[in-house]
């Protein structure tokens, strides 16, 4: 398993890959046992950020699923989360989200402390491989794709999987309306 096509990309298994993921990302897929159920595939770090990837490699832009990470204090506790949205929708963060870490107001973390946490690159940030103490929010649409586009980690390669797998992830939760819709 493992190859996928999306556009004009075709996939090679994780496995046969491990050059193109960041270190956390390949671990957490060798731990899951998902190292032949997930595609990688090289890309140009400049077309990394997903505007730039869908238009580059032909993508439809609701299989692309963009990873951000929110947080929020309470009690002068910092309380972190993960959310996983399609590209065609943006992170209800100051709804859904901002219920869901009980916290008075939730933003985006910086991207710099973002990088710092994860062991990722920006333009790779993906769900696989993040701390495991952080709830990983996952739009209900994500899980129904049946294959997604994800970073990997590392600016110069994507993930290709079945949006079902995110729902297997530790610490996942599918949740309903997270991706509110925009337009692109």
């Amino acid at each position: 398993m493992g190859v996928f096509r999306l556009g004009m990309l075709t996939s090679s298994p994780a496995s046969q890959q491990r050059a193109l993921l960041a270190a956390p990302t390949f671990a957490a897929l060798e731990t899951l046992g998902w190292l032949d159920s997930v595609g990688v595939v090289e890309i140009d770090p400049v077309v990394s950020d997903t505007t730039r990837s869908q238009e580059a490699y032909q993508l439809p832009p609701q299989t692309l699923a963009n990873c951000v990470v929110v947080g929020g204090r309470r009690e002068g506790l910092e309380r972190v989360a993960a959310c996983i949205v399609l590209f065609t929708t943006r992170a209800d963060v100051n709804g859904i989200v901002r219920r869901r870490l009980d916290v008075r107001k939730a933003s985006f973390l910086p991207t710099e402390r973002v990088v710092d946490l994860t062991g990722m690159e920006y333009g790779g940030i993906n769900p696989i491989g993040l701390p495991e103490d952080w709830p990983i929010l996952v739009d209900r649409r994500v899980v129904e794709t049946e294959v997604v586009l994800t970073g990997s980690g590392v600016r110069k390669s994507k993930l290709l999987l079945p949006g079902s797998l995110l729902a297997r992830l530790p610490g996942a939760e599918i949740v309903d309306g997270l991706g509110l819709p925009i337009a692109h």
